[in-house]
Parts: structure tokens; C-alpha cells; sequence
């Protein structure tokens, strides 16, 4: 029986173009199956560490440090929610006689801050006489008014 070589190519080259597509199919399905291996593992060790970390923790922190009075000044003043309103309504930047003249003697003062180049800020506190763990902090740059905050961790 006489075989033509064209043949036998032919035959050698299917079978061989067969083996290569099997094998890039077994290597496209492993690289897939090993990605979302890898991508479970990873999620597993982030959700482990999630169990060992305390996020209450971190966020105190972060937090500021708790205001401490360097001085008392008047240690029975308090101000009234009606002292408040009248308060809210003088303008940032007017002298600080004006302000004392509404809210009186502080409580205590706190440590000053540089709160911006070169301007030094005193700060003063004011319980208030309805919620005594609730601070006003009143901001004073030298003669002036400069604002003021709550603090409610006392």
C-alpha cells in the first residue's frame, strides 16, 4: 500500500494543532482558576486581620487631646442658654470687652494655640449651666474676638 507523504503531514499536523489547543485550554483555565485563588486568599487574610484590629481604637486616636484647664479663673460661672443667644449674636472681631461684658468671667483658660502665622490665640471656657460636661470655648487673638467652640467630653 503506497501512502501518499502529504497525507501523513496532514495527519501529524491535526493531531499536533489538537495536543496545542488542549493544552492552551488546560493553561487558560488554571490561570483563571488561579486568579480567583489568589483573590480568596487575599480576601481571607484581610477579613483575618479585620478579627485582630479594633476600629473604636483607632478613631480615639485620631481624636484631639482632651482640653485641660491651665488656670481656673471663676470656678462658679456657667452660662445659660439665654447668655448663649445673646452670645451668637455679636460678630467675629469685636473687642473682647464686648464679649465679657455678655458671658462674664471664664471658668478656667485653656493653653493657647497658634492657630495661624505669627497669631498667638487665647482660649477661655464656659460650662454650660444646663449640660456642666458641655464647653464653650471661647477664641480670643490678642483684644479680639475670634469664635468660638463646643467641646462635650467632660
Amino acid at each position: 500500500m503506497l501512502v501518499k507523504p502529504v497525507s501523513c503531514v496532514w495527519i501529524v499536523q491535526i493531531h499536533v494543532d489538537s495536543i496545542c489547543n488542549q493544552v492552551k485550554a488546560m493553561v487558560q483555565q488554571k490561570s483563571r482558576g488561579t486568579g480567583v485563588k489568589y483573590m480568596l486568599a487575599g480576601g481571607s487574610m484581610v477579613a483575618a486581620l479585620g478579627l485582630f484590629v479594633d476600629p473604636s481604637n483607632l478613631l480615639t486616636k485620631i481624636q484631639a487631646a482632651p482640653e485641660v484647664c491651665q488656670e481656673i479663673v471663676q470656678s462658679q460661672t456657667s452660662l445659660s442658654r439665654e447668655t448663649l443667644s445673646r452670645l451668637i449674636a455679636i460678630p467675629e472681631r469685636s473687642q473682647k470687652n464686648q464679649v465679657r461684658q455678655v458671658v462674664g468671667q471664664p471658668y478656667c483658660r485653656l493653653k493657647s494655640l497658634k492657630v495661624r502665622a505669627g497669631v498667638t490665640a487665647q482660649r477661655e471656657v464656659y460650662p454650660m449651666e444646663f449640660d456642666p460636661g458641655t464647653w464653650l470655648i471661647m477664641l480670643y487673638e490678642g483684644e479680639e474676638y475670634a469664635g468660638y467652640d463646643f467641646s462635650f467630653r467632660h
